[in-house]
């Protein structure tokens, strides 16, 4: 067993560290804490492939214009790679090996039968036309047909893609193949193989873990002051189903800024940024905020549901909250981590709190392959379970071992990877 990396190591600029930078730091952190041979480690720092791809795109004015396209394919010892596929102009390879990796962890913490994959296209959507952006779903599914397959990798959506780009990227895919396979992707609409409550099942994992942290440090949820910001899918949906839980939801915020009423917003009320982009600060209340100033809200739950790296070496000494929940991929630096530690600020990780989305794929895809749909109700009740199953077992580490939630969720992740990789060897 190697040594821990010391928390005082972080340096201050730690936040401009990429994910795999953070993925790999985090692996040889949780990695002291578990008795597994350093070479499953040393294997686990790197993908098994990373796939580059052109994508050439007709524009509509009859231009064409090349982007290009990554698939980073992290670990399959447990099953299938699975993981989103990101329109954004930043997608680079390293980031989608950080991201896969994190992929791998979130679906083995969950006991999931899958690997880490994450891939995308370094563009930016909002640039091009709805036709268009068909047309490089299109070409991207055909430049990766080889590398996916409902039995081999299994994208889903991410930033910048939503449930008609999966749409059309299954049935592109299906066509060369010859027959109907919608289990080559998650996330599709449900009336093509999707599953109910799919899109909601980040922000519903979220709250439920939210809930449960809340009961777990001895406090009553409807007694709790709850600040989350990003009021997109993750967010709204954790705050809304908050409030029905009996919370008081006191501030939210959108890439604007935020609003903030310490009675209380009425959270059904605000429309989420894909009802109506950019509404939260039209609505009224006492107070607005800037998204630095969200997070430093005296609230008992924080839930920085928007992106990545926003609680910081700069901020960490700021945030207020008695709990941090992580609805984004990480929102959280390496740096932040160990102040917030310092602090004895519980921070519940991304890899467990938001893998609500990650889980009801894996539904989706059980439901596509036995071509047999489930209700709404079932799905909510299956993900209830599989949610308070993980929460058991990260809980039951830190308890054990007197661990953070994140070192702790790492350990549950890394032991079952590393016991599945004893199992089937290494060939040849």
């Amino acid at each position: 067993m190697s040594s821990p990396p010391s928390q005082q190591e972080a340096e201050p600029d730690e936040e401009l560290d990429s994910a795999l930078v953070t993925a790999r730091r985090q692996l040889e952190r949780a990695a002291a804490h578990v008795d597994v041979d350093d070479g499953v480690v040393e294997r686990l720092k790197h993908a098994t492939r990373v796939e580059q791809v052109s994508v050439p795109l007709e524009r509509d004015d009859g231009s064409v214009d090349v982007f290009t396209g990554y698939r980073a394919q992290h670990d399959d010892v447990r099953g299938p790679y699975k993981g989103g596929l990101r329109y954004h102009p930043e997608v680079n390879a390293d980031e989608c090996v950080g991201l896969s990796m994190w992929m791998t962890w979130k679906c083995a913490v969950m006991d999931l039968p899958f690997g880490g994959g994450k891939g995308g296209i370094a563009v930016n959507p909002k640039a091009l036309s709805e036709e268009e952006i068909e047309r490089l779903t299109r070409r991207f599914a055909e430049e990766l047909r080889y590398v996916i397959g409902p039995t081999t990798d299994v994208p889903a959506p991410d930033m910048g893609t939503d449930a008609q780009t999966m749409a059309w990227f299954m049935d592109a895919y299906s066509m060369q193949q010859g027959e109907t396979i919608p289990g080559v992707v998650t996330g599709k609409p449900p009336v093509i193989g999707g599953s109910y409550g799919r899109e909601e099942a980040p922000g519903r994992s979220t709250a439920i873990i939210a809930r449960e942290a809340v009961d777990y440090y001895g406090d009553d949820l409807e007694d709790a002051t709850v600040a989350v910001q990003g009021f997109g899918s993750v967010g709204a949906n954790a705050a809304r189903l908050l409030e029905e839980w009996g919370a008081t939801v006191v501030a939210v915020s959108d890439v604007n800024g935020a609003i903030y009423d310490p009675d209380g917003l009425d959270i059904r009320s605000i429309p989420t940024h894909e009802e109506e982009p950019e509404a939260v600060l039209e609505q009224d209340a006492p107070e607005t905020l800037t998204n630095a100033e969200i997070l430093e809200l005296d609230v008992d739950v924080l839930i920085p549901a928007a992106v990545g790296n926003v609680i910081t070496a700069d901020n960490a000494d700021d945030v207020a909250a008695g709990i941090v929940v992580e609805g984004a991929n990480g929102p959280t630096t390496f740096a932040a981590d160990a102040i917030l530690e310092e602090r004895d600020v519980p921070v519940v990780p991304d890899i467990l709190a938001n893998a609500g989305g990650v889980t009801v794929s894996y539904f989706e895809w059980l439901q596509d392959i036995n071509r047999r749909k489930w209700s709404l109700e079932e799905v909510n009740e299956e993900l209830e379970a599989k949610m308070l199953a993980a929460w058991d077992d990260v809980r039951a580490e830190v308890e054990a071992k007197d661990l953070t939630w994140r070192d702790a969720a790492y350990v549950v992740a890394l032991s079952r990877i590393a016991e599945a990789k004893a199992k089937r060897g290494l060939w040849p």
